[in-house]
C-alpha cells in the first residue's frame, strides 16, 4: 500500500490550474451502526446543501471525491473527483451522497491504510494547487498500524490532513488527542464532534473553514 502510495504521489505533480482538491474520507468501521452511518450521511449531505458552503465551493471551483474506510484492505471511492462548477453540481453530489450504500460493514479501523489510499486518489486530479484529506473518524487506529508512516508521507507530498474526531462521551479514551497526536498534518487541524449527533454540525463548520482558507 505505501510504495503504491509514492509512486501515485510522484505521478501526481500538479499543473496548478485547479485551486484545490478536496476528499471526505468517512469511517465507516464495526464502530459505526446503521443510524450513525445515516447520521454521517445525512449530515455531510446537508452540509453540503448549506448556502454558505456551496458558494464557497463553487466559488473555488473546487474538486470534490468521497471515500469510505474501515479496517485493512477496506477502502473505496465511492464517489469519484467531481469539480464544482455551478450550484447544481453541488446539489447533485449531496443528493448522491444521501444515497450512498455502506461500502463495509463490521470491520476494524485501519486509519494509516485510509490516508494511504485516500492519497493515492490524488492522482487523479493532478492540476489542483492545493490537495486537503478531511478524514472522519470514532476511534483510534485498532489495525494496520501504519498511520504513522501514512501521515510522514502524505505530508512530505505537500497534502494536508484535517479530521474531524467523534467523540463518545461515555469513552476516557479521547479521539481529539489520537488526531491530534498521530494524524494530521503539521498545518491540518481537528474539528471535534461531540458524539454523532454533533457530526451534522461539525462537518459543517470543517468544510467552510478549509473551502474559506482556500479561496479566502
Amino acid at each position: 500500500m505505501l510504495r503504491a502510495l509514492a509512486i501515485a504521489l510522484v505521478l501526481a505533480t500538479p499543473a496548478r490550474s485547479c485551486e484545490t482538491a478536496l476528499l471526505l474520507a468517512v469511517d465507516i468501521s464495526g464502530s459505526i451502526d446503521a443510524g450513525e452511518y445515516a447520521l454521517q450521511m445525512q449530515g455531510l449531505a446537508a452540509a453540503l446543501d448549506d448556502p454558505a458552503v456551496a458558494a464557497e465551493l463553487v466559488q473555488g471551483q473546487v474538486a470534490l471525491a468521497v471515500v469510505q474506510w474501515s479496517g485493512v484492505g477496506a477502502q473505496a471511492l465511492v464517489l469519484p473527483w467531481r469539480r464544482m462548477l455551478s450550484g447544481a453540481d453541488v446539489a447533485d453530489i449531496a443528493a448522491r451522497v444521501r444515497a450512498l450504500p455502506r461500502a463495509f460493514s463490521a470491520s476494524d479501523t485501519a486509519v494509516g491504510e485510509a490516508i494511504s489510499f485516500a492519497a493515492m486518489q490524488f492522482a487523479l486530479v493532478p492540476d489542483c494547487a492545493r490537495r486537503v484529506i478531511d478524514i472522519s473518524g470514532d476511534g483510534p487506529e485498532n489495525a494496520g498500524f501504519t498511520v504513522g508512516r501514512a501521515r510522514q508521507m502524505t505530508q512530505a507530498a505537500g497534502i494536508t490532513i484535517n479530521a474531524i474526531a467523534i467523540e463518545d462521551m461515555g469513552s476516557s479514551a479521547s479521539v481529539s488527542v489520537f488526531y491530534t497526536r498521530h494524524v494530521i498534518t503539521k498545518d491540518g487541524f481537528v474539528m471535534t464532534a461531540r458524539g454523532l449527533g454533533d457530526y451534522p454540525r461539525a462537518i459543517r463548520e470543517k468544510l467552510l473553514r478549509e473551502v474559506s482558507k482556500v479561496v479566502g
